[in-house]
């Protein structure tokens, strides 16, 4: 059995919960949404599936994106709620070895943007928040870093964990990433109307940081666009659009309207990732879409 989930934090706390409550002979698969919805990876009989689209192979099936909604019956549990993590707590409710109430709690509120400002700010001083930053690089050699997390999440506390050499130094790191990002934005950054662009195509290498930092940066703005390249070939971009968590005036469903865009989500955020012969004709639509929407 084999857990197929993807890398983020919402992803990691999936296969912690799957690991306690399910007899698993194999290393997490990681993978992209797009990897689901373009057959990009073999699914087998007796793969479990979380917080990524439903593939008709795998046994067993969690989540919790309104675009990835199915009509046909199946074993797991689909719902939209504020994490994957959390219908699986959900679901296997009393057959977990530890409890993991906080971890869920806070799952929930990093998946779902429910951050106040000062946790935005300052994420050094949130202990969840900040271990989830340490997930922003989705390079295929940050897999054993991710499967270390799985492990530690399972069987050690928040204040052991946060001293484990590799993650301290992964959150220093974040940390500092946060700092140099947060100029990034500021350069790479343009207004129109309602919504804030940023585009990191012109720079050799994508940035990462604090994703939320965008929306105190430009609170008269009420939709974030970012656009990057997705591979080093640069053949595929990636877009992502969210919903300011300080300014609920966006009345765009981003997850569907990325649908249309080879990709998918939430209500409140999406993604979705093509190849870069379509940008012209893919970005202006999804900018308009939420300049008139917004």
């Amino acid at each position: 059995m084999r857990i197929v989930t993807r890398p983020d934090f919402d992803g990691v706390v999936c296969a912690v919960l799957l690991f306690n409550v399910e007899t698993i002979t194999e290393p997490v698969e990681w993978v992209e949404p797009s990897e689901i919805q373009k057959d990009g990876v073999e699914i087998r009989q007796g793969d479990i599936v979380a917080n990524l689209p439903y593939n008709d192979k795998c046994s067993m099936w969690f989540d919790h994106h309104c675009t990835n909604e199915i009509s046909s019956p199946f074993r797991g549990s689909f719902k939209i709620a504020p994490s994957a993590a959390g219908i699986i707590y959900e679901y296997y409710e009393g057959g977990f070895t530890r409890d993991f109430t906080e971890l869920v709690k806070q799952t929930d509120k990093i998946d779902s943007a429910d951050l106040t400002m000062d946790e935005v700010l300052y994420p050094e001083k949130y202990s969840y928040i900040l271990l989830s930053m340490t997930i922003l690089n989705r390079e295929k050699q940050d897999e054993p870093y991710w499967n270390e997390l799985v492990y530690l999440l399972g069987h050690f506390d928040m204040e052991h964990i946060l001293e484990v050499p590799e993650v301290k130094l992964r959150c220093e790191k974040a940390i500092e990433n946060n700092k140099i990002y947060k100029g990034l934005l500021m350069k790479h950054t343009h207004v129109q109307k309602n919504v804030a662009i940023t585009d990191f195509r012109g720079l050799e290498t994508t940035p990462v940081g604090n994703r939320f930092l965008v929306y105190s940066m430009f609170p008269q703005t009420s939709v974030h666009v970012k656009i990057r390249y997705a591979d080093k070939e640069k053949k595929m971009i990636a877009v992502s659009v969210g919903h300011s968590i300080f300014n609920d005036h966006c009345r765009v469903n981003a997850g569907k309207l990325l649908s249309a865009f080879e990709g998918g989500g939430h209500h409140g955020a999406g993604s979705c990732r093509f190849h870069a012969g379509k940008a012209d004709e893919y970005i202006p639509k999804i900018i308009e879409a939420l300049v008139e929407n917004g």
